[in-house]
C-alpha cells in the first residue's frame, strides 16, 4: 500500500472514530483534549462537531494554520511529559474526551511517548471518558471499545476509562 492510501486510511478511522465519540459524549458536561495540535486539521474538526464544547490543546509548539489555532488560555505549550501533569490542578477529571495524534516517524519514539504518556491520563479524565488515539495507549482502568464501522484493528484506537 502506498503512503498516500495508508495516510487516507488512517483519517478516514480518525474521523470515523472521532465522529462515534461526539455523538457519544453528546450531552455529557466535560471538556476535551487534542494531544498534538499539527497543522490544525483534527483541532478544526473537532470545533465543528463538538460546537460550544470547550477544546484543550497540548503541543510542544504551535505551529498549525492561523484559524485552527486556540486561544492561549486552551493551548498547554510543551512536552506532554510535562504539560499533562502540570493540566491536572486546571482540568483534573473534567475531560470526556482525549484525542491523541502523537505518531511520528520514528516507531520507536513515538511507542516511547505512548507508554509515558498513558498512565498520566487518569487524574484528567471524567468518569467514562473516552481516550481516542492514532497510537495504542494502555490507560490504567481504561477498557477498550470496537472501532466504528468495521474500521480493521490496529488502524485507530479507543478506550472508555472507568464506568
Amino acid at each position: 500500500m502506498s503512503r498516500l492510501h495508508s495516510f487516507i486510511h488512517r483519517v478516514e478511522a480518525q474521523r470515523a472514530c472521532l465522529d462515534w465519540a461526539a455523538r457519544t459524549i453528546e450531552g455529557r458536561p466535560g471538556v476535551v483534549l487534542e494531544l498534538g495540535l499539527g497543522n490544525g486539521r483534527t483541532y478544526d474538526h473537532l470545533r465543528e462537531i463538538l460546537p460550544g464544547r470547550e477544546i484543550f490543546v497540548f503541543e510542544r509548539e504551535v505551529a498549525a494554520h492561523p484559524d485552527c489555532i486556540p486561544g492561549d488560555d486552551h493551548v498547554f505549550l510543551g512536552d506532554f511529559r510535562d504539560s499533562l501533569p502540570g493540566a491536572v490542578g486546571r482540568l483534573g477529571g473534567k475531560a470526556v474526551l482525549v484525542h491523541g495524534d502523537i505518531g511520528s516517524g520514528n516507531p520507536a519514539a513515538t511507542a516511547a511517548l505512548a507508554r509515558a504518556i498513558a498512565p498520566m491520563l487518569p487524574p484528567l479524565l471524567a468518569p467514562g471518558a473516552l481516550v481516542v488515539s492514532d497510537q495504542r495507549l494502555d490507560v490504567p482502568g481504561a477498557t477498550a471499545v470496537p472501532l466504528p464501522e468495521n474500521l480493521p484493528e490496529g488502524r485507530y484506537f479507543m478506550m472508555r476509562f472507568g464506568a
